[in-house]
C-alpha cells in the first residue's frame, strides 16, 4: 500500500471518498506466474482512487489485462480509454 491515505484520488484528482486499488488485482495473487514474478509488497501495491475511477478501471479490463499490462499508476494514467473515463468523472459530482 501507498504510505499515507492522499486526500484526493490519485486519477481523478477529485476530493472524495477514496477506495485501494490493488495495481495487480488480488484474484491474481494466487497464480503462480505472478508468486514468481513479484513479492508480496509488490503484489499488494495500489493506488487510492474514487468508486467512479475504480468501477471505470473494472469495467474497461479484466483482472488479468490488469495485471500484466497495468500494474502501475502511469500506465493507467497513460491508456486512453481510462483517459477518456477519467475525463467524464472529473465532471462529476463528488
Amino acid at each position: 500500500m501507498t504510505e499515507r491515505k492522499p486526500d484526493h484520488c490519485q486519477l481523478c484528482e477529485r476530493p472524495t471518498r477514496l477506495t485501494y486499488h490493488h495495481l495487480i488485482p488480488k484474484k491474481m495473487h494466487r497464480r503462480t506466474r505472478f508468486q514468481k514474478q513479484y513479492g508480496r509488497d509488490e503484489l499488494n501495491r495500489g493506488i487510492w482512487v474514487c468508486r467512479k475511477c475504480h468501477n471505470g478501471i473494472h469495467r474497461l479490463y479484466d483482472e488479468m489485462t490488469l495485471a500484466k499490462q497495468f500494474a502501475s499508476l502511469d500506465a493507467l494514467k497513460q491508456d486512453p480509454s481510462l483517459q477518456r473515463h477519467v475525463h467524464w468523472v472529473r465532471k462529476q459530482k463528488s
